[in-house]
């Protein structure tokens, strides 16, 4: 184990709504892009410009772990979103950027798939998949991961490849399903045009995956200036972009697409504008937050804060934001065993969220 490079102080940010606190934890990460608890006081960290580390709360100490090979960390690239398998203990399921394209005509990055056990570390990282992309910049590679007993969702960014998102022999922009060996299964298909990993397409940037009590999934995406959108996620569903978008482009007050879609494609369920630029999307159910039970919490990058979404008639709405003093971007949000949440900013920080 080694010491934390840099000193952990305890601190705390009185907030207006529901009485909650922020106790920092952790300090000195460099990007913390995922957070995985295994114990209450023990959670597997991706840096997104650095390492995987294993980090001690109790003792403020870390372990760091093997890293993937051919790791493209530059832009938005690098270590991406971890996620442990609930039918294998221990192992565990990484997204990161891949400078070793899967698609043979492209020399640029794509979004990858590996999987590891700290149980049998001599064995490396084993790569499961890597997207077969259109595009070599270093933008839009997503990616959150959503685990169940039975498949493994991944979301993928376009790259900033617009029209690829609605090019169903790519991966750009797209929602895949794959089984816990990496494998399509075959009741992903929806088009003989698709390939047999997508599960759903026409996204710009998923940040965030999720699933509510009644088992629906749930992915948000940035907009570009404006049009950040939470869309309810079913299998073959197109969510339009870049045809149907309510964000302007970064150039001038031009609309990207329509506003409106057209049929066969999918409405979002909630729309920010201006852009909050969502890092993470989580549903929380538990009993140490009553105020937060059944409600999705959305991490915000651009405008820092924490969006409170709230469903009433079948509809999503922003409820209220959190900790919008604290003036960090919220890169994820992550719940221990214990029922604490806890928020990784890119500054370098862990906070665990102290109820009132």
């Amino acid at each position: 184990m080694k010491n934390c490079a840099l000193a952990v102080l305890a601190m705390s940010v009185a907030l207006p709504s529901y009485g909650y606190q922020l106790e920092k934890v952790y300090d000195g990460l460099k990007v913390p892009w995922s957070v995985e608890f295994v114990s209450d006081t023990k959670a597997y960290v991706t840096e997104r410009n650095g390492g995987i580390l294993l980090i001690d709360l109790a003792t403020k100490t870390h372990q760091s772990l093997p890293v993937p090979e051919h790791i493209y960390t530059s832009g938005q690239g690098g270590l991406l979103d971890l996620s442990l398998s609930p039918i294998a203990p221990q192992k565990l399921y990484l997204t990161y950027s891949s400078s070793k394209n899967g698609n043979s005509n492209n020399n640029g990055a794509a979004t990858a798939l590996a999987v590891f056990s700290p149980q049998q570390p001599q064995n490396g990282w084993s790569t499961l998949f890597t997207a077969s992309m259109e595009g070599s910049g270093g933008r839009h590679f997503g990616s959150r991961l959503l685990v169940d007993e039975q498949h493994i969702y991944m979301t993928i960014g376009e790259r900033g490849e617009r029209e690829a998102a609605q090019q169903l022999s790519n991966h750009n922009g797209t929602i895949i399903r794959l089984d816990h060996n990496g494998k399509p299964p075959a009741s992903n298909f929806f088009s003989e045009q698709a390939l047999p990993e997508i599960f759903s397409y026409g996204h710009r940037n998923p940040q965030g995956i999720t699933r509510d009590n009644d088992g629906q999934i749930w992915a948000i995406e940035h907009g570009p200036r404006g049009g950040d959108e939470v869309n309810k996620i079913t299998l073959g569903s197109n969510y339009g972009w870049p045809e149907v978008s309510q964000g302007k482009e970064y150039w001038g007050p031009i609309s990207v697409g329509d506003p409106t879609s057209p049929p066969g494609m999918q409405e979002p369920e909630l729309v920010y504008t201006p852009s909050i630029a969502p890092g993470s999307l989580f549903f929380y159910s538990g009993d140490r937050y009553p105020n937060l039970d059944g409600k999705w919490l959305a991490g915000a990058l651009k405008l820092m804060h924490v969006s409170v979404i709230k469903q009433v008639d079948g509809r999503l709405m922003e409820e209220l934001r959190l900790f919008e003093d604290l003036g960090e971007r919220i890169r994820d949000i992550s719940l221990s065993p214990n029922d604490y949440l806890y928020i990784s900013t890119d500054s370098g920080n862990l906070y665990r969220v102290l109820p009132n």
